[in-house]
């Protein structure tokens, strides 16, 4: 356990400090195998998977045009097992081995020296890299969401790894593998900065160098399917209390807090853009209270350590109206085609979010305080100042994958026939909806399900007597 040593002094004084997925095992020199904390992540670990792939994925879909479903879902599943390779090969290492400030080491790579043996706290070393690779293979894809329906296959594989490369695993080690970062000691449990304020940004940067789908506010690109949006999104809000919660790697009350806290989040988020919207649009929508939950699940994100149950309900509350400010007022006068709308709630959900943590953590607001020597202003600095940091390594990393993923896949667009064809059909060779009612003749006939509901009652109507 000589690594463990090692890490332990690193910590900050302030126990809450301490409660971060990397590190939060670290707090005792010698640990012992603990099936209740064992069976907790394992059962995090997978509930997470299920909110990345069929979670985000029908998320995403659902938002889509239907000539566009299949490729968001290829494109997600497939960038997922491409992260998951590449975490076990390489990625685990550079984050946990070592303590660079910006890298870690290669001791680890290929899984070496880990073992059935391997403790990490009180859980299998290879348990705390299964959870720990959901964090990084549900990041990258979320940017899928602002590049939607326009972006090569090839371009979209070949930029997700190499961002995974030189953005995400250096951030994961700077928050939590014992970087630079994590000594400052910036009050981000669970990922508000490396995971949504990472990805949102890179997400606006996809959106301004790929330039907007053909016939963007001009066409209509509403979402197809609103039903499938619902589903993915409710899996991501039961798969967000196991993302939050498992971070404290201890089947706990302060791992069943870190669930409370992001249920309250999602739930006070997704009340709040309702109420904002039917103000303003005198209706509110299905879309609008989904939309709600996650800005709010990602503004707890950050906080959800270190605040309380009052607390949490205050920054879902806040933070919808300014995601709706970002989605409807400035992503419109800036003109960028940001398709599922990434910046507009990871990454201003994630500014907001980081802010609100530290105010929320006052003990007068029920928080759990701050490390010791500090206060709210003094804790403000260090919290802004790493997020502008990692503003700043998004834009800069995002850049220059998309740059050299255009010289390596010769462009990151699809042509035009094929963007108005759609990537199902001219990418993937398929259609997301298939009608085979034995009315044309028992061949499948490939039409938008709303001309095959016309077809098929016309086709009734004939057979009825007189």
């Amino acid at each position: 356990m000589g690594e463990t040593m090692h890490l332990k002094k690193l910590l900050p004084a302030a126990g809450a400090l301490t409660a971060l997925p990397a590190f939060a095992w670290a707090q005792e020199a010698e640990a012992s195998l603990n099936t209740g904390d064992t069976a907790f992540v394992a059962t995090c670990a997978l509930i997470v998977m299920l909110m990345m792939l069929p979670g985000l994925g029908l998320f995403y879909a659902g938002m889509a045009r239907s000539k566009n479903v299949l490729s968001i879902l290829t494109q997600i599943f497939a960038s997922i097992s491409l992260i998951c390779v590449l975490w076990a090969l390489v990625g685990y290492s550079l984050f946990i081995d070592g303590t660079g400030p910006v890298i870690g080491g290669l001791g680890k790579m290929f899984m070496s020296g880990v073992t059935t043996d391997s403790l990490t706290y009180t859980i299998p070393e290879y348990l705390y890299f299964l959870f720990m690779m959901m964090f990084a293979a549900i990041t990258p894809p979320i940017i899928i969401g602002a590049f939607a329906e326009r972006m090569k296959f090839s371009a979209v594989l070949v930029f997700m790894g190499l961002w995974f490369m030189i953005n995400y695993v250096p951030m994961a080690h700077m928050a939590w593998g014992g970087g630079w970062v994590f000594n400052v000691g910036v009050m981000d449990y669970a990922g508000g900065n490396v995971v949504h304020l990472n990805a949102g940004m890179a997400a606006l940067v996809c959106a301004l160098v790929l330039g907007p789908r053909k016939g963007y506010r001009t066409t209509m690109m509403a979402p197809h399917n609103m039903t499938m949006t619902y589903t993915g999104g409710a899996m991501l809000w039961v798969g967000w209390l196991a993302f939050c919660g498992g971070c404290a790697l201890a089947a706990s009350g302060f791992s069943a807090l870190l669930m409370v806290n992001t249920m309250l989040g999602g739930a006070a988020g997704a009340l709040s853009w309702m109420v904002t919207e039917w103000i303003h649009r005198k209706k509110p929508s299905t879309f609008g209270v989904l939309s709600g939950a996650i800005a709010g699940l990602v503004a707890i994100t950050p906080a959800c350590g270190f605040v309380g149950p009052a607390g949490a309900i205050a920054v879902g509350l806040l933070v919808s109206p300014v995601c709706i400010f970002a989605v409807e007022v400035m992503k419109p006068k800036f003109g960028y085609d940001d398709s599922f709308d990434v910046f507009g709630v990871h990454g201003v959900g994630a500014i907001v979010g980081g802010v609100l943590t530290v105010i929320f953590a006052a003990p007068v607001f029920g928080g759990m305080g701050y490390a010791e020597g500090r206060d709210m202003a003094s804790q403000m600095g260090p919290q802004i100042g790493v997020m502008a940091f990692s503003i700043l390594v998004s834009v800069v990393t995002t850049w220059i994958a998309l740059k050299v993923t255009a010289l390596v896949t010769g462009g990151l667009r699809v042509s035009d026939e094929a963007e108005y064809e759609g990537l199902d059909t001219s990418t993937h060779g398929e259609v997301g909806y298939r009608f085979n009612d034995g009315l044309f003749g028992g061949s499948a006939v490939e039409v938008a399900p709303g001309a095959a509901h016309v077809a098929y009652a016309t086709a009734q109507l004939t057979k009825l007597p007189g």
